[in-house]
């Protein structure tokens, strides 16, 4: 199994991966393709909130925060 193919959520701060797959269905599919996440898409974790979810991202140049739950059906490849 490759180790650089991680859920979104455990993307440390400050490194970038591109997203392989998303495992959600229905609205939340959508919203996820709706903010641009699509296979290739880059992403850089950026900051967590103080109680440390949601976190930060930077995805196609919008930072946008998702949910622990959220990014967990982020299937992503770490890139740095």
């Amino acid at each position: 199994m490759n180790n650089n193919i991680i859920p979104l959520n455990f993307l440390p701060l400050g490194k970038k991966a591109k997203v392989k797959v998303l495992i959600s269905d229905g609205i939340m599919r959508r919203r996820m393709l709706d903010l641009g996440l699509t296979n290739g898409t880059e992403i850089e974790a950026l900051q967590r909130s103080p109680s440390g979810d949601p976190v930060a991202y930077d995805i196609r140049g919008a930072v946008i925060a998702l949910r622990s739950e959220e990014a967990s059906k982020v299937i992503v490849e770490a890139i740095s």
